[in-house]
């Protein structure tokens, strides 16, 4: 069966506790679908407590179980909720892939004194004072839970950098350790060096850091059998620390736990390719480069030339290691990264990343179910956001289930329309698809000798008429003005 992740999630999802239930009460309707892995959003305790979207990490042991900052759910749901969430996925055969952040800490429960330097924030190599003493609230004791799990307290020397400091301007300071005033080492030097993203930054040359975020990973493998692992903000964590971590959770679990991580590098494919080969390859990464053509593709319209589609992609240079997507929580309207697909392509992009071959699609929560929410835009006025469910999403998934097989050939030789079929296997009978950014088309397709006089109809109903296929296996498949339509035989 084909593989197809769903982000059950976005930046704005409702609170009080609920999503763990309502992704159980999902299970049926996702796995119909064809979803076969789901990932959720961090589980465990952040600073803000039940309203923490939880990439502001406080306690990694925390998962809804103590009462910490504020409440004993997350804004999830309780550990209880999460765990029953997971089993009931499972046994419907779908995986859990579950949101690791390692790379800051956030809400501390002591002020320490230590010293440190300010850096340029726009050039972190630069130091831009002389070395000073500050108070920072770095250490961290858990009153909550206690010495339960683990009695690991993270203190200054856990951290390579902050942006706090008591009684001070708000600033990045470079906190001054055994590994002098140098951050860790990057792959790119954007910013001068991009160790440092926000809050308590975790110092991973700490040996002590390491072992204790090692403990954790198998401590959580433990309490919820997780199948795979999303690593937040790569561009701002050693990359020598994930390919230790990944093969200790793997050995430790005795599992091969599938792994992709965030490298967000939208049109810099050499950095997505840097970051692989630095890692030896050990994880996927989402194609930032794809979602950026699917971005551009969306704002300029038919003077988009749709051949291009994947040049520079990640999914198209290393489909192994590609996890292709139409939208995530940070490119959604109102975000930091904001760059979302104008609605009328995003059933063309979802139908770049189901029914074709390469990559692992992963399919964005509003997408499928919609959403609504209110946030400041960059002016600071509130803005009321209706996202809609992609028209036709269902029937894309459905045609992967049951049609995105076999071999693949490409009809890429038209600006504006593009299509390819798919042969189908033992199992399964083929598809062919065709889109459009520009008007409406008919594209001659081969489907193969063994679909000879059989006819085909068009999955999403954008088309009325009906496709037979001629005596040498091809036929003439309409593509619709803007849109996309996926022909299946009867």
């Amino acid at each position: 069966m084909n593989q197809t992740m769903i982000q059950f999630f976005h930046w704005y999802s409702e609170g009080q506790g609920k999503l763990w239930k309502h992704s159980a009460e999902q299970a049926d309707y996702l796995s119909e679908l064809g979803i076969t892995s789901v990932w959720f959003p961090p589980a465990y305790k952040g600073t803000d407590g039940e309203n923490s979207i939880g990439y502001d990490a406080y306690d990694l042991f925390d998962l809804g179980e103590f009462d910490q900052k504020g409440s004993i759910s997350t804004k999830y749901g309780t550990k209880e909720d999460y765990i029953n969430a997971i089993k009931t996925l499972k046994e419907k055969n779908i995986q859990i892939i579950v949101d690791i952040v390692l790379g800051h800490k956030a809400g501390g429960d002591e002020l320490e004194t230590f010293k440190a330097v300010k850096v340029d924030e726009e050039n972190r190599e630069k130091i831009i004072s002389n070395e000073i003493e500050i108070q920072s609230y770095t250490k961290f004791t858990f009153p909550g839970r206690g010495k339960k799990y683990s009695d690991f307290e993270w203190n200054f020397t856990c951290f390579s950098g902050v942006d706090y400091a008591e009684g001070k301007d708000s600033h990045i300071y470079k906190i001054k350790n055994e590994y002098g005033t140098e951050w860790e080492e990057m792959i790119d030097d954007e910013k001068g060096n991009y160790d440092y993203l926000m809050f308590n930054d975790v110092e991973h040359r700490n040996p002590f850091v390491r072992e204790e975020l090692n403990n954790w990973a198998k401590w959580y493998f433990e309490q919820t059998d997780f199948d795979g692992v999303r690593l937040d903000a790569l561009k701002h964590i050693s990359f020598d620390f994930y390919k230790e971590w990944l093969t200790l959770l793997r050995s430790n679990s005795g599992k091969n736990i599938f792994a992709v991580g965030e490298y967000w590098a939208p049109g810099q494919l050499n950095l997505l390719q840097k970051y692989i080969e630095a890692t030896e390859g050990c994880m996927s990464l989402f194609d930032s480069s794809l979602h950026n053509n699917f971005h551009t593709a969306s704002h300029e319209g038919d003077s988009y030339d749709l051949r291009r589609i994947f040049d520079e992609t990640l999914t198209q240079s290393d489909p192994l290691h590609s996890v292709s997507l139409v939208d995530n929580h940070d490119t959604q309207p109102l975000q930091d990264l904001e760059a979302p697909v104008e609605e009328w392509f995003k059933p063309l992009a979802y139908a770049l990343i189901l029914l074709r071959e390469n990559g692992y699609p992963c399919v964005f929560y509003p997408d499928l179910y919609g959403a609504h929410y209110v946030d400041k835009d960059r002016e600071g006025n509130d803005q009321e956001i209706f996202l809609n469910k992609v028209d036709g999403i269902e029937e894309l998934l459905q045609a992967r289930k049951n049609h995105a097989y076999g071999e693949q050939k490409d009809y890429f030789e038209d600006a504006n329309c593009i299509g390819w079929t798919r042969s189908g296997d033992d199992n399964h009978s083929g598809c062919a698809v065709v889109l459009s950014n520009k008007d409406a088309y008919e594209k001659p397709m081969e489907m193969g000798e063994h679909y000879i006089g059989k006819t085909f109809y068009d999955l999403l109903k954008r088309s009325e008429e009906k496709v037979t296929i001629d005596d040498n296996g091809w036929g003439n498949f309409p593509a619709p003005a803007g849109n996309v339509s996926v022909w299946v035989a009867e």
